[in-house]
């Protein structure tokens, strides 16, 4: 009997990173028969050692990709598997996106001991989260309360919950429906919190140069839907800014025939928001879809005029 090609995946090491690179292994091996089996690579990267800075001091988006994206370079792993919100809006030369497997629950989630709702909170609770864009949301919705810079995985932001360094936080839905624990948080709606651009979506890479058998095999895990959504909001993020030095939102809604495209952006105390949304035809191509999210962001750059900082030299 023929042993399976073994293609390594290159991943972060925490419980939601490896639930998401044993997912796709599994997809691998479904799909190529047997004849192709994922084995696990796991890295720590810069980001994962940031526990208190914004990202955004740090270098941003980049760091929880960076030491992985080195490894696909090298040929150490043949693919790479990312949570696409945490992807700059740019990969390495070299390296493309081979599939972006079904869309996981987008919305936000509400963790705290005392509150059900971000509302509930008494005036002056503390909020923890290191996102620019999660931290105007919250000052839109409710500018008494105090931020306090917050990060880490799930496990330790419960912890730091629990130890009051905050009242609440945020955490994605699908990272804990991936994990099981979506029991824990309190789903915000989409038409109160809208989501970072591509958050719930798993984005795998590969080399521009991987074989044609393995590519295939790799790109057949692509979730025709999702693909589309990752390729509005993405092109959006990318016209506006691409990086965390801003707060911006973006998601596709289905809308039966046609998909919805909703972006915004904020200023950085939530005083001021600029939104906007269009429609395109399911099955778009890429073109279209990359029109679509630039669209919008023009629109709102029109908007906002020269109030955020992070644009003015470009207008």
């Amino acid at each position: 009997m023929t042993e399976p090609r073994i293609l390594r995946i290159g991943t972060r090491g925490s419980p939601l990173a490896l639930f998401q690179a044993n997912h796709v292994a599994a997809a691998i091996a479904a799909n190529s028969g047997g004849a192709m089996k994922g084995e696990i690579v796991t890295f720590t990267t810069s980001g994962d050692q940031l526990t208190t800075e914004r990202l955004i001091n740090s270098g941003g988006k980049g760091l929880f990709t960076r030491e992985l994206d080195a490894a696909l370079d090298r040929g150490e792993v043949d693919v790479t598997v990312h949570s696409l919100k945490d992807v700059p809006s740019v990969l390495p030369g070299g390296q493309v996106f081979a599939a972006f497997p079904e869309r996981e629950d987008p919305r936000e989630g509400f963790l705290s001991p005392h509150a059900r709702s971000l509302m509930d909170l008494p005036k002056g609770a503390k909020v923890g989260t290191a996102s620019l864009r999660r931290e105007a949301q919250t000052r839109a919705l409710r500018p008494d309360l105090e931020i306090v810079t917050f990060r880490g995985n799930v496990a330790t932001r419960m912890r730091k919950l629990e130890e009051g360094l905050a009242d609440a936080t945020y955490l994605a839905m699908a990272g804990l429906t991936r994990l099981g624990m979506q029991e824990v948080a309190s789903p915000i709606p989409l038409s109160e919190m809208l989501p970072a651009a591509a958050q719930g979506i798993i984005g795998v890479v590969i080399r521009e140069d991987m074989d044609s058998e393995a590519a295939a095999v790799v790109r057949s895990l692509n979730h025709k839907p999702t693909w589309e959504a990752a390729m509005a909001e993405r092109a959006f993020l990318l016209a506006l800014d691409g990086s965390c030095r801003t707060p911006i939102a973006a998601h596709m809604f289905d809308e039966g025939e046609d998909w919805k495209l909703v972006g915004e952006v904020l200023a950085m105390d939530g005083s001021m928001r600029w939104s906007a949304e269009g429609l395109c035809r399911k099955g778009a191509s890429a073109v279209q879809l990359e029109a679509l999210g630039k669209e919008i962001a023009r629109i709102v750059r029109r908007q906002a005029g020269g109030e955020l900082p992070a644009f003015r030299d470009e207008w």
